[in-house]
């Protein structure tokens, strides 16, 4: 028990750390990430790009990030959250505004971080470049959903696992089939 009382510690800590980031740098770019990504618009995005431009290998990496994607939401919106109702952090750690647009909806575990993850996971092998450049506002959505409130760490890091599982199975999904 103890260490599961260390972990909580540890997490509040760094919850509290993260939101007192009021670099105005921080200010303006994670909101601003994070809305280009809101709804996956980003990585829809990016897919569309790769698809329409990348030949072949463009579009397998666009099919393969986008239904990685979808399959990371499916398993963290519609099936996690809606078992494990999980409060968000307590909004006096944030300044007012920080929390004021935060969804009512479980924290547990983010979709944002999931479908972020797996769709840059999943593109990474066939496109390199496109999953570097992908990674940088994969990581920036994970780090402001926790600055502004809407997740704990520990919710982040099990969306990132729910994306990179996601992004696994959708890689191994046709060897598999084949088997069958």
């Amino acid at each position: 028990m103890r260490v599961l009382a260390d972990l909580h510690t540890g997490e509040r800590w760094l919850t509290r750390r993260t939101a007192s980031w009021d670099n105005p740098w921080v200010r303006r770019v994670l909101p601003t990430v994070e809305e280009v990504a809101e709804h996956t618009k980003l990585w829809c995005a990016v897919a569309a790009v790769m698809a329409g431009t990348g030949g072949v290998r463009g579009r397998q990496a666009a099919a393969a990030g986008l239904v990685s994607m979808a399959v990371a939401e499916t398993i963290a919106n519609g099936g996690v959250k809606r078992v494990w109702q999980r409060r968000r952090p307590p909004g006096q750690w944030f300044r007012p505004e920080d929390v004021a647009e935060r969804p009512d909806s479980p924290s547990f575990p983010p979709g944002h971080t999931a479908a972020a993850v797996a769709f840059t996971v999943a593109i990474a092998p066939i496109r390199p470049w496109a999953g570097m450049a992908c990674a940088v506002p994969t990581v920036v959505v994970a780090a402001e959903r926790v600055h502004r409130g809407a997740h704990h760490p520990s919710d982040v890091a099990v969306g990132a696992a729910i994306g990179l599982a996601a992004a696994g199975l959708v890689r191994a999904a046709p060897g598999l089939l084949r088997r069958l």
